[in-house]
């Protein structure tokens, strides 16, 4: 089975149903919390647990997004990633979104750019 290949510059980013101009990259992971299980007198585990999970992501932007910026640190979003490359598309959306941290670097004979980190409560990948 061959590799699923996305193009950055045919894919976007969607913050709220709007296009976010300028997206560097992005970057999402899933954790999950997990507790592994031993019997009474035996040091091998026996099963595991699962906890709770979270997702959590990056996104870089050049410069900064005015959309992002003017989200307080209570505001609820949904982010969106169309990632396309030629007639192959997958959508992951992220549900209720809230900004962790924004940092800014700015490097001699570079540009700005921003990174918006986020969690969110869950995670969906649909391939088209």
């Amino acid at each position: 089975m061959a590799a699923t290949i996305f193009a950055a510059n045919e894919s976007q980013v969607l913050v709220n149903g709007k296009a976010v101009d300028g997206v560097r990259s992005l970057e999402y992971r899933k954790v999950q919390a997990r507790e592994n299980v031993y019997v009474l007198g035996s040091q091998e585990r026996a099963g595991l647990v699962s906890g709770a999970q979270v997702y959590e992501g990056r996104l870089r932007v050049a410069s900064t997004s005015q959309a992002l910026d003017k989200l307080g640190i209570e505001d609820k979003l949904q982010i969106s990633a169309v990632l396309v490359h030629g007639t192959t598309k997958m959508t992951v959306t992220f549900d209720e979104c809230f900004l962790q941290e924004k940092t800014f670097d700015l490097s001699v004979g570079g540009f700005g750019e921003a990174v918006y980190s986020f969690s969110a409560t869950r995670a969906r990948e649909e391939l088209a």
